[in-house]
């Protein structure tokens, strides 16, 4: 969706808010970046300014939670040239959007090799456009495959044996629900990204600039949608499912996969200890048995506003804010998984526990026992369409495939070869 802004007169009303220093005369960095609950980022704030001996101190401007609004916000306060923003924490999709528009500044190579050395690959590319560091790795995270081993002892490890196991239960009573996202919005394009790439099929060229979607892989990626959203063990919702729908659903019983994030892990164990006791984890379903599943990463990167007064000290925050201490205190305070890879062997990861609330009692479970698995998914994980124009071609893609089990792979295809096409002209919006 391309944003319409007012700059004349953003540009006078956000003139005045300019980066500049407190009262003492050390300069302020701005942080903006959504409200993280747990308090990590501004412990992360608090602990590099501390780092920063007096040189700087970094304050933090607290964004919308939702991606959407957060997006607007900093794309009319970048296009009036805002010197407020020095750092900006970014959803791994806008990498190439911001980097195009020249509201980010790119990473001296001293900087880039600091913050990129150990990350894991695909964090990286996604931080990179055109061969150039537009931004930090920061957070991470990708789908697992969700299971109970009391119903499904071993795992399925593509979709149709997720729906051959789903049919085998349903015929005998037990719980048979699958649970996903197929909501027209960004969900649905992650979980058609991942079933694509799965297939061995991309969305855009490699340099982002010419529509893929080759024949083979995007029809066997559309028979998965289409068949997994028929199914009769699919809730009936489906179409306005979002991730935290999953996570209700999955807490009522009736449910034996879920693909989702790691988040409903400590909300299974603090609202249906009963069913956490069986939850377990494992990848990604892939469309072939005999080739891994390539999931789409998420999580978030920082930036450094191209307009700031102070660009040499805010790559020198980013490099501390993303620093592995830092991303420990992110995961295991706030369950934001790390980028750094080493860190997913760590003991300060591996034997985390988190507090959760059962029956009014508090009990200790373990943080992050699915480390092993996200590490193994996050090596080789994919990431979304790297192009100016992600905004109108993920809506093409979740416009032309919603609702999901309408798809006609055959004709389908077709469609959403030419809408991405027209979205990648600037013909794209409705």
């Amino acid at each position: 969706m391309t944003v319409l802004v007012p700059i004349a007169a953003l540009a006078a009303a956000l003139s005045a808010c300019g980066g500049g220093g407190d009262e003492s005369g050390m300069p302020v960095l701005r942080w903006y970046v959504y409200q993280e609950p747990s308090g990590a980022f501004d412990d992360a704030a608090a602990a590099c300014t501390k780092a920063a001996d007096g040189r700087y101190r970094i304050e933090t401007v607290a964004l919308p939670n939702n991606a959407d609004e957060q997006r607007e916000q900093l794309v009319r306060r970048l296009a009036a040239k805002d010197g407020d923003i020095d750092i900006i924490g970014m959803d791994v999709i806008w990498t190439a959007e911001f980097a195009e528009a020249g509201w980010i500044d790119p990473f001296p190579d001293d900087v880039a090799a600091t913050v990129t050395d150990g990350r894991l690959a695909p964090a990286v590319r996604s931080a990179t456009y055109r061969d150039r560091l537009y931004a930090a790795p920061f957070n991470s995270n990708a789908q697992m495959l969700w299971y109970r081993d009391d119903v499904t002892p071993d795992p399925p490890t593509t979709w149709d044996q997720v729906l051959d196991r789903a049919a085998q239960l349903r015929a005998t009573g037990e719980p048979d629900q699958i649970l996903g996202q197929g909501q027209r919005y960004e969900g649905l394009v992650v979980w058609f990204t991942s079933l694509l790439e799965s297939a061995g099929g991309h969305v855009l060229s490699d340099d982002g600039t010419k529509v893929s979607l080759e024949e083979g892989p995007t029809r066997k990626a559309l028979e998965i949608m289409r068949d997994v959203s028929r199914s009769p063990s699919t809730p009936a919702n489906f179409a306005t499912a979002r991730e935290d729908d999953g996570r209700l659903a999955w807490e009522q019983g009736r449910s034996a996969f879920m693909t989702n994030y790691s988040f409903v892990w400590p909300s299974a164990n603090a609202n249906a200890p009963d069913i956490a006791a069986h939850m377990r984890w494992a990848r990604f379903p892939g469309v072939d048995a005999d080739t891994p599943s390539r999931v789409a990463i998420g999580g978030f990167n920082l930036g450094v506003g191209a307009y700031s007064d102070h660009p040499d000290l805010a790559f020198e925050a980013v490099s501390c804010l993303v620093g592995d201490d830092n991303q420990i205190t992110n995961a295991v305070k706030g369950g934001l998984l790390p980028v750094t890879e080493a860190l997913y062997d760590d003991p300060a990861l591996t034997d985390a526990t988190t507090p959760v609330e059962v029956d009014g009692k508090e009990q200790e479970v373990p943080a992050f026992p699915y480390a092993k698995v996200i590490k193994e998914e996050l090596r080789d994980a994919v990431v979304r369409p790297q192009t100016p124009y992600y905004n109108d071609v993920s809506l093409a893609i979740a416009r032309t495939l919603h609702p999901t089990r309408d798809i006609d792979p055959e004709a389908d295809a077709d469609r959403l070869r030419d809408a991405v096409a027209d979205a990648l002209a600037g013909e794209g919006l409705l």
